[in-house]
């Protein structure tokens, strides 16, 4: 009876899945972009020695979907960027750990995935840095923190990959980049290259310079999301005599630290026709009080001119629940976007669609914000507390981002938004 269990035992070794024909190709398409050295996940998973002692713990989170992380609860788009393991995929690793995660052969692995080291993007042309670590305390509060870099363009420029990278990510909760147009008065008695913490009275929650004065955006780093991949014949534009302006916003975390953060750019090679850029509907004015479990604060933009939607991408704070994209047809005709449930303040991500929507004048997009002020809300800071719109992670923002393509004649997005023909 020996020989017949030992010959089973032997073929399910041989149909087992290894790490080298199997799993390798799962970790290189859903992970590690994420989990490399120098990114946002807690470990490598590059080779088979940094993976097999998570074996079990791989299963576990792929099994209940934990990770790779996704949160779009239902879209009526497909959505291009979603990284959610496939039945077949899970159902491998789960099979690799309980057969007791064999290595198998390495002539079976695929070519390893290349990156570029340190970013997500293509090297970059021009990297712009802080000139000087900022002193980050154990505790407190940090107001948003502002960082004027020249880039002494004399002559415009479009920019195909844009990256703005962390020197500390455990203290690091956010930052943006903002492009300071040439005839822009904001922050210019400001010293480039030194760290500006905006004045504002005693009854103001939220810094005059918050939304950066009209500026816009051209990248941002948020815990879990990578930056835009924008495709051939897509820009974003800085125009000649424009300047950077980093606002970063630190979290202490019990001890003290340092972080210079930076920016990589690409320019791009091919004519540009589209202009990308970033439009939101925001609510500044909401309460929420105390205990609340599901409190619901709305907010809307009107399309004035033709643009394409390219992706969707909801900020909140700690109290954030759940959140919603609505487009609301010129006939009346109401087509839901994206169900973000749950939201998360940890993890926040970009909702990038497969084919851009095609926005046109009288177009509406509505969404749905919903916050726990609940002790059931295990980040809550204080469910006891009267929330308002802030700045920093106890306070909350309600901010629907779309990142939409424009015609590239459009100089500034405001021509755009006020329907000026370029």
């Amino acid at each position: 009876m020996l020989a017949p269990v030992l010959l089973l035992a032997a073929n399910l070794a041989a149909s087992a899945p290894t790490f080298h024909k199997d799993v390798l190709r799962i970790l290189q398409a859903r992970c590690q972009s994420c989990h490399r050295p120098g990114e946002i996940g807690p470990m490598p998973l590059l080779t088979y020695s940094q993976t097999r002692p998570y074996a079990k713990a791989i299963q576990a989170a792929a099994s209940s979907k934990k990770m790779p992380p996704w949160f779009a609860e239902r879209s009526s788009h497909t959505l291009a960027n979603n990284p959610s393991l496939t039945t077949a995929e899970i159902d491998t690793l789960a099979a690799w750990n309980s057969a007791g995660a064999p290595e198998g052969s390495a002539k079976d692995a695929p070519a390893p995935k290349t990156f570029t080291s340190g970013w997500n993007i293509p090297t970059p042309e021009l990297v712009l840095e802080a000139p000087k670590p900022f002193e980050i305390p154990a505790t407190g509060s940090v107001e948003y923190q502002y960082v004027v870099l020249p880039l002494n363009l004399t002559e415009d420029r479009w920019v195909q990959f844009a990256e703005a990278r962390p020197g500390d990510r455990t203290r690091v909760h956010h930052f943006a980049v903002f492009v300071r147009d040439p005839e822009s008065r904001w922050l210019r008695s400001v010293a480039p290259g030194e760290y500006f913490q905006p004045k504002r009275g005693p009854k103001q929650k939220v810094s005059i310079d918050t939304g950066g004065a009209g500026s816009e955006v051209l990248t941002s780093y948020v815990p879990g999301d990578g930056p835009p991949q924008l495709k051939a014949g897509q820009g974003y534009l800085l125009r000649a005599g424009s300047d950077l302006v980093l606002q970063i916003h630190y979290t202490p975390n019990g001890t003290p630290g340092t972080d210079r953060s930076k920016v990589g750019i690409v320019f791009s090679k091919a004519p540009v026709t589209e202009r990308v850029t970033i439009v939101a509907p925001a609510n500044a004015g909401f309460v929420i009080p105390p205990g609340a479990d599901s409190y619901k604060v709305e907010a809307s933009f009107t399309i004035r001119n033709n643009a394409r939607l390219l992706s969707l991408s909801p900020h909140m704070h700690l109290r954030g629940k759940a959140f919603e994209y609505r487009l609301v047809h010129p006939d009346g005709r109401v087509e839901e976007l994206l169900k973000v449930n749950p939201y998360r303040f940890d993890w926040q991500l970009d909702y990038d669609l497969a084919q851009p929507i095609e926005l046109v004048p009288g177009m509406k997009v509505e969404c749905t914000a919903w916050f726990d002020n609940s002790p059931n809300n295990k980040f809550n800071p204080d469910p006891a507390a009267e929330v308002r719109f802030g700045e920093q992670s106890s306070d909350e923002m309600m901010v629907g981002q779309l990142v939409i393509a424009i015609d590239a004649a459009y100089k500034t997005r405001a021509d755009w938004m006020m329907n000026r023909k370029p």
